[in-house]
């Protein structure tokens, strides 16, 4: 008995030129060749044809890609680039209009500020990688601060407090970390005057009392200078790093007379 299948399901409108498979629409899953492609030969004697052009001998079912039940697969799929079908289901492919800016703006905005505060600043140079218009961005940017997701003042508030004890930096090199966020130079000093003089003396203190045991077995300018150097690169002054270094010295018995006179 021969089966006979609706293709409408598979099929996405009316037939026109380039459709490929989707250029048959209704047609039946068992049909002379010829009457789809007339390029097809008749089929020899003994052999059944198929829809898909193939000349099988009675009997033979048909297995792998070629065959009906593979067929069906690759209408379900859709056209590949091959056929001139789209693949991509990007707004402009699918006819589309493309999406507002500043609704654009607004969700790459959200998206980064989930999890991780960041700085009018960070968000303003994403945007414009992004190829957002500043008119757009500038709205987006402004309504943010007016309800509180963007607030450079308490970011940086934020970021001395986690930065100074989790990795002991000093005033400043905290600062020199804001203004490259793009922080206001008014925000970073109201930000780093929590730090005062006495707390980051006790820090460069802990810094040292720590890599002090590492240091043992050099000879005293080589321990001098590599403590000390620890300290500037964290920010601290020159005078406070050698001062605090001289005194951890003497506490373990190291003579320290004249000891970063000239510096390190």
């Amino acid at each position: 008995m021969t089966r006979r299948t609706d293709w409408a399901e598979y099929t996405s409108g009316p037939a026109g030129p380039g459709d490929g498979a989707y250029g048959v629409a209704a047609v039946p899953y068992e049909t002379d060749p010829q009457a789809v492609d007339p390029s097809v030969g008749p089929a020899e004697d003994g052999e059944v044809c198929h829809g898909d052009g193939e000349a099988r001998h009675g009997g033979e079912r048909g297995r792998g890609g070629g065959g009906p039940r593979g067929r069906r697969r690759r209408e379900r799929a859709g056209p590949s680039a091959e056929d001139g079908g789209v693949t991509s289901s990007s707004r402009a492919e699918k006819g589309e209009p493309p999406r507002d800016p500043v609704e654009q703006a607004r969700a790459i905005c959200l998206r980064l500020l989930t999890g991780t505060p960041r700085t009018r600043r960070q968000l303003a140079d994403a945007l414009r990688k992004r190829e957002i218009p500043d008119e757009a961005a500038e709205e987006v940017l402004s309504r943010f601060e007016e309800v509180g997701l963007i607030n450079d003042g308490a970011f940086a508030e934020a970021w001395v407090e986690s930065r100074h004890h989790g990795r002991g930096l000093a005033r400043r090199a905290l600062a020199r970390e804001l203004r490259t966020k793009g922080v206001d130079a008014t925000l970073i000093d109201a930000a780093v005057s929590q730090l005062d003089t006495e707390q980051e003396e006790e820090t460069a203190r802990e810094l040292v009392a720590r890599k002090l045991r590492a240091t043992r077995g050099l000879d005293r300018d080589k321990r001098l200078r590599r403590l000390a150097g620890m300290l500037a690169r964290k920010g601290y002054p020159e005078g406070l790093a050698l001062r605090v270094v001289r005194q951890a010295l003497e506490e373990e018995g190291e003579d320290t007379e004249g000891l970063g006179d000239e510096g390190f």
